[in-house]
C-alpha cells in the first residue's frame, strides 16, 4: 500500500488547501513553544546527503536537512523508516556496525564529525545519544555513573567530579531523588529516574548535542511526562534530536519534524504546520493512520 502511495505522490502532486483538516481519524494538539526570534537561526547539525547500508541493503537514501541550535527536532515514521539509522549516523555509531557503510556527510556547526583529524570519541563527546532501554552500567554506584565518561577521558580531581555529578543530576532532574544515595547501584533506580541518569551521564562530559532514541518508549506515563518536562528545560542550553512513534509527544516536544519513509525524508518542516497542515500527501496519511 505504501508504494502505491508513494507511486500516486510521483504521478501527481497534492495540492492542499489550507482550510482543509488534515484527517478525522487523529487528532493531535500542538502546542504553541517558544522559538527564537532571530531571522537566521544558527544551523548546529547539518546532514548532507546522507546514504547508509547494512551490506547489500540500503537504509538511507539522500538524507539533506539542518537541525538549528538549541531546538528539538523530532523524527517521526514507521517502523523501518530509518529513524534509528539516521540519527546513529548523527554521532558516527553506525560506522561500529559490522558491515555497515556510509556515504554523504555530516557537519558539527562548520567542520566534518568525518575529519580525518577528529577522533570518533570526541565526536561521540559532543554529540551524546541516549538509547530506547536506559542503560546505567549494572556494577557502578549512581555517582560512578555520571563520571564513567569523565575518568575516561583522564579527570581524577575528587571536587571536579563531585561538582559534575551533582551539576549533571540537577540538570537531569534527579538530584533530589537521589541525593542522598548516591553510592546505591544505578541498576536499582527505576526505569524513568535509570533514563534520566544516562541523561546525566551524556550531560557529564563536553555536550553539545544530546540525541535521544525513543527514549519513553519503555517507560510509563508519569515517567514519560518527566522526561518531556526535562527535554524543554535542556532545550535552553543544548539541541536535541528525538526518534519516536508517539506523534503526540512529537507536537508537544518539538519545535521542528522531520517524516521519514522507507529509507527517505518525506518532510522536513516547523512541527505545527506538519501536523496541521503538511505539504506533502504521504505525511498526511501517515499522521492521519492511513498506514504505518
Amino acid at each position: 500500500m505504501i508504494d502505491e502511495l508513494m507511486q500516486k505522490e510521483k504521478a501527481q502532486k497534492v495540492k492542499m488547501e489550507t482550510t482543509k483538516p488534515v484527517g478525522e481519524s487523529v487528532k493531535l494538539v500542538v502546542p504553541h513553544t517558544e522559538v527564537e526570534m532571530s531571522a537566521v537561526q544558527k544551523v548546529k547539525v547539518k546532514a548532507e546527503g546522507v546514504c547508509a547500508w547494512f551490506g547489500d541493503k540500503q537504509a538511507l537514501f539522500d538524507v539533506n536537512m539542518n537541525v538549528n541550535q538549541k531546538e528539538v527536532t523530532a523524527i517521526i515514521g514507521p517502523s523501518g523508516c530509518g529513524k534509528s539509522t539516521l540519527i546513529r549516523c548523527f554521532n558516527r555509531m553506525h560506522e561500529t556496525v559490522p558491515t555497515a557503510r556510509f556515504a554523504g556527510d555530516i557537519m558539527l556547526e562548520d567542520k566534518s564529525i568525518f575529519d580525518p583529524k577528529l577522533d570518533p570519541v570526541v565526536v561521540r563527546r559532543r554529540i551524546g545519544m541516549v538509547f530506547q532501554k536506559p542503560t546505567p552500567f549494572p556494577t557502578l554506584s549512581i555517582y560512578e555513573n555520571v563520571i564513567v565518561g569523565l575518568k575516561l577521558n583522564g579527570v581524577r580531581d575528587k571536587k571536579v567530579l563531585d561538582q559534575a555529578v551533582e551539576s549533571s543530576l540537577r540538570k537531569a532532574a534527579l538530584w533530589e531523588e537521589v541525593k542522598d544515595s548516591l553510592n546505591k547501584p544505578g541498576a536499582a533506580l527505576s526505569g524513568g529516574q535509570q533514563q534520566r541518569l544516562c541523561i546525566a551521564r551524556a550531560l557529564a562530559v563536553e555536550l553539545e548535542v544530546l540525541l535521544m532514541d525513543e527514549p519513553c518508549s519503555a517507560l510509563d506515563p508519569i515517567s514519560t511526562s518527566k522526561v518531556e518536562e526535562l527535554i524543554h528545560e535542556l532545550r535552553q542550553n543544548y539541541t536535541i534530536i528525538i526518534v519516536t512513534h508517539n506523534m503526540q509527544q512529537a507536537a508537544r516536544v518539538s519545535q521542528k519534524t522531520a517524516f521519514m519513509l522507507n529509507g527517505k525524508l518525506i518532510e522536513y518542516d516547523a512541527t505545527e504546520k506538519v501536523f496541521t497542515n503538511p505539504s506533502n500527501k504521504l505525511t498526511e496519511d501517515y499522521i492521519t493512520g492511513r498506514f504505518g
